[in-house]
C-alpha cells in the first residue's frame, strides 16, 4: 500500500481533542511493517500532536450485489449520473415533501 493512500485515509479521522479532520500536510508515515503503519499527525487547528498505530489490509473490490436484472444493468450503466439541476429539483421537493407518499402517488 502505498503512502499517499494511507494519508489520504488519514484524512477521515477527526482529531481527539477539537474533532477536526487532519489535513494531509499534517500527516506524516514514520514507518510500517508489512500491514501496521505508524503515522504522526499534528491538528492544523488546535496544534495537538499524535502518534497513530494503524492496521490497513488491502482487500480485493467487493462483489457487485443488485437487484437488477442484467437487461437492466446494461441498459443503465452507460446513462451519465445525475445533474446538479437534478440534485437541486429534488432538494427543493424534499425540502417541502411533508412525507405523505399515499398522497404524492394517488394524484390525478
Amino acid at each position: 500500500m502505498e503512502e499517499g493512500l494511507i494519508k489520504k485515509l488519514m484524512t477521515k479521522v477527526k482529531c481527539d481533542v477539537c474533532g477536526r479532520g487532519y489535513e494531509v500536510d499534517n500527516i506524516d508515515i514514520v514507518g510500517h511493517e508489512e500491514n501496521l503503519w505508524f503515522i504522526k499527525v499534528r491538528c492544523p487547528f488546535c496544534h495537538t500532536q499524535c502518534l497513530v498505530a494503524a492496521v490497513v489490509k488491502e482487500s480485493k473490490v467487493p462483489e457487485v450485489t443488485s437487484d437488477l436484472t442484467e437487461v437492466e444493468f446494461q441498459r443503465f450503466r452507460d446513462k451519465d449520473g445525475l445533474s446538479g439541476d437534478d440534485r437541486l429539483d429534488m432538494h427543493n421537493f424534499l425540502k417541502d415533501f411533508n412525507g405523505d407518499f399515499s398522497r404524492l402517488f394517488c394524484q390525478k
